[in-house]
């Protein structure tokens, strides 16, 4: 048997060896269904290995034949979470100078177990938007293949920006040479980068177009990418087939960020009345980490936070807020992304409370994690964000009602990814 032949007959047996044949018959006291907006009471789901291939009420649609049965009475049914902006091999204790001392490998492992946690979190998609070495596109590969288990993983490997910027390695003099793996000047430069990323695995582009936080030496919102290397960066992406995120706290980043034709802007704290009309013109995305500002207020120095990150962290937060409150009034499109890796892994639904304070309806804070999540990922998220027939069997149940009290999505009793429970009566099942 030939070297080729013999590999052909290894990958045919490994694949029949994760081939389930499975039908499960789900039953529930509610549904949240995103898409309509509604709750439906008494429902039941059929799925069949990875896939949802019936919903119906309870009462009319039949139980399979020889279908495993999985009541869960009481609780209520929604489509597994989707936040949109981890940093999932980051530590939440490893910020400031701390950050040195972690190593790409470090930060490998540390993904292995954040992702468990967020899974257990009832987050069974992620979108992670930035990671050194590309950690995180080594972590998606280990979860798609079964080796680990955690969130279905869509991944931009390094953050791109511009020299000093918020994606550049500034905590360390000149004379150590130390340059953030994403650093690129000019739109040539630029337009190399996105295609290494690409190149490596990447599943979308990150820039960096303003000054950060967490960052070491910049402005919180001062622009740091010009709209010729957004453009450039943007072009370049779109024509590979990969969307485009970008991190912009300031007024001129985040226009000419929308301008250039980035996909979704991340964090857009001071995004102004201009901003909405570009974002709602042009089909780009906010998505506002708004619960960061406790932790990092609360807990950031314990964490190794510089005192310039919390410096601007008070003059930026309340601010960030704000914008939130004006950009759902306006209509924008508004997608659930936390910053985890900011704060603990594991903590993301935290923020669903904060969304309600800030003026979305619980059903929309749900809708911003799930069926819009979903449509904001294009192509990549055309089989999640909804419980229906051909959807992937990502389900996740609390109890009660999460449309009448949202902090319930804190605490998830049934966790279902791909037709596979990892969480049941709120404990762990182990694979």
């Amino acid at each position: 048997m030939s070297m080729k032949s013999a590999a052909l007959a290894c990958a045919v047996l490994l694949a029949g060896a994760n081939v389930r044949a499975e039908t499960i018959y789900l039953t529930a006291a509610r549904m949240v269904d995103p898409v309509a907006g509604k709750v439906v009471a008494d429902p039941a789901v059929v799925i069949t290995d990875d896939r949802v291939t019936a919903v119906g009420a309870a009462a009319s649609l039949p139980v399979p034949d020889r279908a495993r049965r999985i009541d869960l009475a009481g609780r209520t049914i929604l489509p597994g979470l989707i936040d949109m902006h981890t940093h999932i091999t980051s530590r939440a204790d490893m910020h400031g100078y701390r950050a040195l001392s972690v190593s790409v490998p470090a930060e490998s492992i540390s993904g292995v177990a954040n992702a468990a946690k967020t899974l257990q979190a009832g987050f069974t998609t992620l979108r992670n938007v930035g990671a050194p070495g590309f950690a995180d596109v080594a972590l998606r590969d280990s979860i798609n293949s079964g080796e680990t288990v955690g969130p279905r993983l869509f991944v931009s490997g390094p953050l791109i920006g511009a020299t000093g910027g918020h994606c550049d390695e500034n905590l360390l003099p000149e004379s150590y040479h130390a340059v953030g793996d994403g650093v690129a000047d000019g739109p040539d430069a630029v337009r190399r980068m996105v295609r290494r990323n690409h190149k490596y695995g990447a599943d979308l582009i990150k820039l960096c177009a303003t000054g950060g936080v967490l960052s070491k030496g910049d402005s919180v919102g001062a622009q740091q990418m010009t709209y010729e290397e957004m453009k450039a960066a943007v072009d370049e992406a779109h024509m590979l087939g990969l969307k485009v995120a970008a991190h912009a706290h300031g007024v001129a980043g985040i226009n000419d960020a929308i301008r250039a034709g980035v996909d979704t802007i991340e964090h857009a704290s001071l995004a102004d009345e201009e901003s909405m009309r570009l974002a709602k013109a042009r089909g780009a995305v906010f998505d506002m980490d708004i619960y960061n500002d406790d932790f990092i207020l609360s807990e950031g120095p314990k964490m190794g936070m510089l005192p310039e990150s919390i410096a601007k962290e008070r003059a930026i937060g309340r601010q960030q807020r704000e914008t939130f409150r004006r950009a759902v009034k306006a209509g924008v499109t508004m997608t659930f992304g936390t910053d985890a890796g900011v704060y603990p892994h594991g903590d993301n639904a935290r923020q669903f409370a904060k969304m309600v304070e800030w003026g979305m309806t619980p059903m929309q804070a749900i809708q911003a994690a799930t069926s819009t999540a979903a449509h904001v990922l294009g192509p990549l998220g055309d089989n999640l964000g909804a419980i229906a027939p051909g959807k992937y069997a990502d389900i996740i149940a609390v109890d009660g009602d999460p449309t009448s009290d949202v902090s319930r999505l804190e605490h998830v009793d049934f966790v279902m990814k791909a037709g596979m429970v990892y969480r049941q009566d709120g404990k762990p099942v182990a694979r």
